[in-house]
C-alpha cells in the first residue's frame, strides 16, 4: 500500500507527517460520464436498474417505487481490501421524497432510502427486469442523466472534515475543536488545501460541506467507515441541494459480513 505522501509539507505541517501518512488509506475513485446505452448490469449512476424477476423491488414508506440513485458491480473495479470483489451493490432513494430519502434523526433508517447487494450476478436478460415502466413519476431526484462510471485505485490521508481528525492528526480533545481552531488556523487552513476528499468514490475518506455526522451520533463505538460518496457533478448532471454531497457509511463488522440493512445515509449542503 503507498503509505508515503507524495507532496511536499509546508513548514506548520512537518510535525504532524508520520501522523498524516499513518492515516493514508486506499480508495475507489470514480469518475462519470452521461452515456445513454447501458446493460442493467452495469456500474452506472442513475439509469435503470439490475434487478432479478424474482424479487420484490425496492418501495418507499409510502409504497411508491425507488428510483435508482448508483449501482457498482465490483466485477469492474479494482480490488478494496475488506469491499466484496464481485457482485452488484445498489443505492436506491425515494422520489417522492424533499430530502432525497435521508432520515436525518436516524440515518440507518432504510424507509426511504435503500440499500441492496447482489453476491451473484447474471447476464440472462430472461432473468431479469427489462421494463420498468411501474416506476412513477419523481418529484425530486438529486441526479437527470443516466452516466457510466470509470474507477481507479487512488490512495489519500485523513481530510481535516473527518471527525477523527482532531485526535488523531492534532492530537487534541474534540470538544475543545472550536475553541482552538483560531489558534490552529493556519495548520487548518494548510492541511485542508493540501488534503481534500470531493468526489464520487468508494472507500476511503468522505467528504463534508457542513459537518462528519458520525461525530454527533451514537453510532462512533462502531467505528462507521466510508461505503460510498457521490458529489455533485455539473458534467454528470447531479445535484445535491446547494453544491452538496452524499455519504454512506458501514460498520467493519458488517462491511466484511457484506450486510448492507444497516448503511447510514447522509447528504448535507452549503
Amino acid at each position: 500500500m503507498n503509505s508515503k505522501l507524495e507532496i511536499e509539507l509546508p513548514n506548520e505541517l512537518l510535525i504532524y507527517k508520520e501522523r498524516i501518512e499513518a492515516t493514508i488509506k486506499p480508495f475507489i475513485e470514480i469518475k462519470a460520464k452521461v452515456e445513454n446505452n447501458l446493460r442493467l448490469w452495469q456500474s452506472k449512476f442513475g439509469g435503470l436498474p439490475y434487478f432479478p424477476k424474482d424479487l420484490q423491488y425496492p418501495a418507499d414508506s409510502k409504497g411508491q417505487e425507488m428510483f435508482l440513485l448508483a449501482q457498482i458491480n465490483f466485477g469492474e473495479t479494482p480490488k478494496l481490501e475488506s469491499f466484496p470483489e464481485k457482485g452488484i451493490l445498489q443505492f436506491y432513494i425515494s422520489g417522492r421524497s424533499d430530502v432525497y430519502g435521508a432520515c436525518f434523526e436516524n440515518p440507518a433508517k432504510q424507509d426511504d432510502f435503500k440499500v441492496l447487494y447482489f453476491p451473484e450476478v447474471t447476464e440472462n436478460e430472461g432473468s431479469l427486469v427489462t421494463e420498468f415502466d411501474f416506476l412513477p413519476k419523481p418529484d425530486l431526484l438529486p441526479i437527470e442523466k443516466q452516466s457510466s462510471l470509470a474507477f481507479s485505485l487512488k490512495h489519500a490521508p485523513l481530510p481535516i472534515g473527518d471527525y477523527q481528525f482532531e485526535p488523531t492528526i492534532l492530537n487534541l480533545d474534540p470538544k475543545f475543536k472550536y475553541e482552538l481552531y483560531k489558534d490552529y488556523q493556519k495548520i487548518y487552513e494548510a492541511y485542508g488545501k493540501l488534503f481534500r476528499s470531493e468526489g464520487h468514490k468508494v472507500g476511503g475518506y468522505p467528504y463534508f460541506t457542513q459537518n462528519d455526522p458520525r461525530e454527533f451520533e451514537t453510532y462512533k463505538g462502531e467505528e462507521y467507515r466510508l461505503l460510498f460518496q457521490m458529489d455533485t457533478d455539473d458534467e454528470a448532471r447531479i445535484m445535491w441541494g446547494d453544491c452538496g454531497v452524499a455519504n454512506f457509511f458501514i460498520s467493519e463488522q458488517d462491511l466484511g459480513n457484506k450486510n448492507f440493512s444497516r448503511v447510514l445515509y447522509n447528504w448535507d449542503c452549503c
